[in-house]
């Protein structure tokens, strides 16, 4: 009889517990975020600073909405309603919190109490947000293709309205130690006029952290069992039905993850130096992360960050171009960038015929971010044409293209570091890599 450990011993290495394949992630994630936090600052003024927090917390919307959107195939429009769950709920932990133990909501020496504050939000906004969604979407995943959409974007205006009801906001903080129950039981959100003073305590640490988390989050989820039924379900449900899954269940199983990662992402938004407001659980927020997730590719982690990123950064670029016109640090810093991507794909055409194209694509968009820069600039001066009153003009023209060109977006349903990898070797359509048949559709003989 074998004993525990010559058990283990026996356990294949492709399926052994491997603890460097558990904590390399994380701690990417970390030293990323530490390498954000202190290295931008260096390089763009405080409003880029700002710009690039909010592209974080747009990534993050992305990547959730992909999870249902992409992964398990269904077309949710209210995906900012559970955003701004988030939002609300993580900023009345943070305001009213600081409000009750220090007497003021943005008292420099309640940073460290504040951001403890902040993290019990957000874990409070995640769940207050899946929770939406589990009621939601039990009753409604039962519907699909444009019943849903409609059902959803509903959801969307319910929170939005709802929001707009809520009761003033409190600034005494006198009143509200005294009676704090009493105080939030009439939501004292703002109503119309949006959530006020909620302290900033998510800097860019904290932003791209809670990136890097979400993204791994939602990869995992991708390559998990739940994550192989929810893109089973996106590409045939009746099959996937006749195979034995529970096709409710793993979409409202989509939905609720989905939410609970947007609640995230709201929670963020909400101290990054904004006031929440209902208009951010509206439909344009909704529909402005589904272009991020149409353009990126349905499916694709990688591609839908991307897209956020890049018309997040646009659109400030069409809001503001003199913010980098006249920043000679920031057109410098765009030129090199691009100039070290190009040099990157011209040593790896050299040495492999493998991603230097991706390369070359993206030396090409600062480049390009320069030049529209320069343009709105000249059609403002010359012209008194602002490109910013044409955002979404622009954006709808984009989409077209896109969509004509790239008919699954810019990757489709792979991973950008997919397409630096080895190329996999022709077969049939469905047939796996290295069974008989891909291998004699290769020109191989199969193994005995």
């Amino acid at each position: 009889m074998k004993t525990l450990a010559q058990n283990i011993a026996d356990v294949p290495r492709s399926v052994a517990f491997r603890p460097a394949t558990i904590l390399v992630p994380w701690l990417i994630c970390l030293l990323v975020a530490i390498g954000v936090h202190f290295a931008l600052p260096m390089i763009v003024d405080d409003y880029w600073v700002n710009v690039f927090r909010r592209v974080g917390v747009f990534v993050m919307a992305a990547v959730s909405l992909n999870v249902v959107n992409g992964f398990a195939g269904q077309f949710s429009m209210g995906h900012a309603g559970f955003m701004a769950i988030g939002a609300y709920v993580a900023a009345g932990f943070s305001y009213y919190g600081s409000l009750y133990f220090r007497g003021e909501a943005n008292a420099p020496d309640f940073m460290i109490q504040g951001t403890l504050l902040m993290l019990v939000g957000i874990v409070a906004g995640a769940f207050a947000a899946a929770g939406a969604g589990y009621l939601v979407g039990l009753p409604s995943l039962r519907l699909r293709g444009d019943y849903l959409a409609i059902v959803t974007l509903g959801f969307g205006e319910i929170i939005r309205v709802t929001l707009e009801l809520t009761g003033k906001q409190v600034y005494d903080a006198a009143q509200f130690q005294a009676a704090p129950i009493q105080s939030l039981a009439t939501l004292p959100f703002n109503g119309s006029t949006g959530f006020e003073r909620v302290p900033p305590y998510a800097n860019l640490f904290w932003v791209w952290l809670f990136v890097g988390i979400i993204c791994v989050v939602a990869y995992r989820i991708k390559n998990s069992s739940a994550g192989r039924a929810f893109l089973s379900i996106r590409e045939d449900e009746i099959a996937a039905r006749s195979m034995g899954i529970d096709l409710t269940r793993y979409k409202v199983r989509a939905f609720v993850l989905a939410a609970f990662l947007g609640g995230v992402a709201g929670a963020i938004y909400a101290h990054i130096g904004v006031n929440p407001s209902p208009t951010d659980a509206g439909f344009q927020r909704s529909f402005d992360i589904i272009i991020f997730v149409v353009l990126g590719g349905l499916g694709s982690l990688s591609g839908t960050a991307i897209a956020a990123a890049l018309l997040t950064i646009l659109s400030e670029v069409l809001r503001g171009p003199e913010s980098i016109v006249n920043s000679t640090t920031g057109v410098e810093s765009l030129l090199e960038a691009a100039a070290v991507l190009a040099l990157l794909a011209v040593g790896l055409r050299i040495v492999r015929d493998r991603g230097w194209r991706v390369l070359v694509v993206a030396s090409m968009a600062p480049v390009l971010l320069v030049a529209l820069a320069f343009l709105a600039q000249w059609l403002a001066s010359t012209l008194e044409i602002k490109l910013s009153d044409y955002r979404m003009i622009l954006y709808a023209l984009l989409l077209i293209l896109v969509m004509l060109l790239r008919p699954n977006g810019l990757l489709g349903v792979r991973e950008v570091w997919e397409l630096f990898g080895p190329e996999k070797p022709a077969g049939r359509p469905g047939t796996p890599t290295g069974t008989p048949g891909a291998q004699v559709a290769s020109g191989k003989e199969p193994a005995p």
